[in-house]
């Protein structure tokens, strides 16, 4: 029976009519996941595993409630909590809240549920919630051996636009860096080819000369440097019980609480009772979300 689940769970998510969520919610793949294979959740049980590779082939938007997913899978909905909050202490999910700013200006938090085919341990997650993601070096395909740049190819095609700048192919190679120049701030193959062409005189003795020449006194200013964009508000949630916390009091997305931890490491001078701890908890979702 497991078998055949996780064989069902490997077809493209094309294959299932799987309900999306409102706009703005649903499934969230996080960046820099290695490339998907057959084997990418080999390491969890056979129903996790199964649940795992149907999420991840699920589409951005995606419902992935557990009330949905038992409708769609042949899990009930205990079964499917267990295997979320199991996937969530295996690094592959975690739930929380963003908060965006729509284009009119308004403000508002709104839930996510944010998945990772690789497993990200709890600093991984930590730095993905302060927007801060360490990149992951990816693999730089093999380019062919006689591979001609932009650039190249705009100059060798240069004396059909101007048969008086027809160039070699060795003025080619010695000019592209140049018109890279051009690209790099900004300019279309348009922009280059309007800056050599434009008001040619008659005749032309040196064609590289004067492309040379043109390409280096017309070349565009640098554009203006773009401010980086400001880091996302995120806040991760306990798996359990749904109050939210720093990443580093949810180890494995659950709260101290929740895993029966009362070590001194979590002690503070006035222990809360649980009840005045979750009450404060929904005055701050309720906080958040504007109500």
């Amino acid at each position: 029976m497991a078998e055949a689940k996780l064989s069902a769970a490997f077809l493209p998510a094309h294959a299932f009519s799987h309900p999306m969520a409102k706009p703005g919610y649903g499934k969230r793949s996080v960046p820099d996941q290695h490339p998907r294979t057959a084997h990418d959740f080999a390491h969890l049980p056979p129903r996790e595993a199964a649940i795992a590779a149907y999420i991840d082939r699920l589409p951005e938007g995606a419902d992935i409630s557990v009330k949905t997913l038992a409708k769609a899978l042949t899990y009930g909905q205990c079964a499917l909590r267990t295997a979320l909050n199991n996937l969530q202490r295996a690094g592959h999910l975690r739930r929380g809240r963003e908060h965006l700013t729509a284009d009119s200006g308004s403000a508002h938090w709104i839930t996510r549920s944010w998945f990772s085919r690789t497993a990200r341990d709890d600093d991984w997650w930590a730095a993905f919630t302060r927007g801060d993601v360490p990149r992951e070096p990816q693999p730089v395909p093999d380019r062919p051996a006689q591979t001609r740049s932009r650039a190249h190819i705009l100059l060798a095609a240069l004396g059909r636009e101007a048969p008086a700048l027809s160039l070699s192919a060795a003025d080619c190679a010695a000019l592209a860096p140049l018109v890279t120049e051009w690209y790099a701030r900004g300019a279309t193959d348009t922009d280059v080819l309007r800056a050599l062409t434009a008001g040619l005189p008659t005749p032309v003795h040196h064609p590289a000369a004067l492309v040379h020449r043109r390409l280096t006194t017309k070349l565009p200013p640098q554009p203006a440097p773009t401010p980086p964009p400001h880091p996302p508000l995120r806040i991760l949630e306990c798996a359990k019980c749904g109050i939210p916390g720093r990443p580093e009091a949810l180890p494995g997305g659950v709260c101290a609480t929740c895993r029966g931890d009362h070590g001194p490491r979590y002690r503070t001078d006035a222990v809360l009772p649980a009840s005045v701890v979750h009450a404060r908890a929904s005055g701050i979702r309720a906080a958040m979300s504007g109500r």
